[in-house]
C-alpha cells in the first residue's frame, strides 16, 4: 500500500526487530477525511485522543516508537464540538489533515433543546445557573417570529465559556480556574436556515444550520433574552458537518477499526471537493490550525 508521507527513514528501519506489520503499513497508508459520532461527555481533543490510541493499539505501535523518530499517526478533527453535545464529528488522518481548514468554515446542522426561564454561566445544562425568570408569557407564535431575527448574516458575541483563547489559553480553561474572562467582541456569523421542531414550555427544540463560527448556545440565550427571559440549551446533537451526515456516515466507537475506517475513508472520497479546490482552500486556511478551531 502508499504510505502517504509516512515513510521510514533508513535508520530507523535497519534493525529486524523494528520491521513494521501489514496492520501498520495500513494504518499509516489512511488518508483523508471521515466522520465519527462524538457522544456526550468527552471533550473533542479527548475523543480524538481515544481514537489515535485504538488505532496505534491495534496496529502494534507503541508511543516509544516516536523517540526512534519513526513517524507519528497525524489525525485532527474539524471543528470543536462540546464535550456536552453529541454528533457529527469530522476526523483528516494522513495527508487528510491538510483539508480539514476547508470545514473551518463549512456548513453545519444542529438540532437543540432549549430550557426557557433558566440561564447558566455555560449557556448550557452543564453550568451554574445565573438566573431564573418567568417564561409563562411565551407562547408558540412569539417564539416563531423572533427566529426570522436570528436568521441571515448576523451579529453574535460568542460564550465566555468557549473554545477561543486569550494569551494561548481557552476561555473554558481560565473560567474553570475562576480567572476572570471578558467577553468577546460581537462577530458577523451566518444563519443559512432556523426553525422551532417543537415547543412544550420550558423546552422547545430548533433545527439550527449555520456557518463557521457559530455559537449555538449564545442562539438559545439570545433568544431567551429577546423573548424578555431567559434560555440555555438542555442538548446539543450536531447532525451535520458539511457533506457528513448523523445517520450515513459517523462511526462509532465499536467501528473504530483500521479497516473500517479504510472502507469509510473509500466511501467518503465522492462527497468531497476535487483537487484543485483542496489547493486553494489549503493557501486560504494555511494560518489556521484545524485541531483547536472555534466552531460549535
Amino acid at each position: 500500500p502508499s504510505h502517504a508521507g509516512c515513510s521510514t527513514s533508513p535508520a530507523a528501519s535497519s534493525s529486524p526487530q523494528e520491521t513494521t506489520s501489514p496492520k501498520t503499513d495500513k494504518l499509516f497508508s489512511l488518508s483523508g477525511l471521515f466522520a465519527v459520532y462524538k457522544p456526550k461527555g468527552p471533550t473533542s481533543a479527548n475523543l480524538l485522543n481515544h481514537l489515535k490510541a485504538k488505532l496505534l493499539a491495534e496496529a502494534g505501535v507503541q508511543e516509544v516508537v516516536r523517540k526512534r523518530k519513526k513517524p507519528s499517526l497525524k489525525i485532527g478533527h474539524g471543528g470543536t464540538l462540546d464535550s456536552a453535545a453529541s454528533g457529527v464529528l469530522v476526523v483528516g488522518i494522513g495527508k487528510g489533515t491538510k483539508l480539514l481548514g476547508s470545514l473551518l468554515a463549512g456548513s453545519k446542522k444542529y438540532t437543540a433543546i432549549g430550557e426557557l426561564g433558566k440561564a447558566t454561566d455555560t449557556l448550557d445544562a452543564t453550568g451554574k445557573v445565573t438566573e431564573e425568570k418567568p417564561y409563562d408569557q411565551v407562547t408558540k407564535g412569539d417564539l416563531e417570529k423572533v427566529l426570522q431575527k436570528f436568521t441571515g448574516d448576523i451579529m453574535q458575541v460568542p460564550p465566555l465559556c468557549s473554545a477561543l483563547k486569550k494569551d494561548g489559553q481557552r476561555l473554558s480553561c481560565l473560567m474553570k480556574k475562576g480567572v476572570a474572562v471578558e467577553a468577546k467582541p460581537a462577530r458577523p456569523v451566518s444563519v443559512y436556515n432556523l426553525s422551532l421542531q417543537n415547543f412544550q414550555p420550558p423546552l422547545f427544540t430548533l433545527d439550527v444550520e449555520c456557518g463557521g463560527g457559530f455559537y449555538v448556545r449564545s442562539l438559545v440565550s439570545d433568544i431567551g433574552k429577546e423573548l424578555s427571559s431567559c434560555a440555555s440549551v438542555r442538548e446539543l446533537t450536531r447532525t451535520k458537518h458539511g457533506p457528513f451526515t448523523l445517520e450515513e456516515h459517523t462511526l462509532h466507537e465499536d467501528k473504530w477499526t483500521i479497516d473500517e475506517i479504510a472502507r469509510s475513508l473509500d466511501n467518503c472520497m465522492s462527497l468531497l471537493p476535487e483537487e484543485p479546490s483542496h489547493k486553494k482552500l489549503k493557501i486560504e486556511h494555511s494560518g489556521e490550525s484545524a485541531v483547536s478551531c472555534e466552531d460549535k
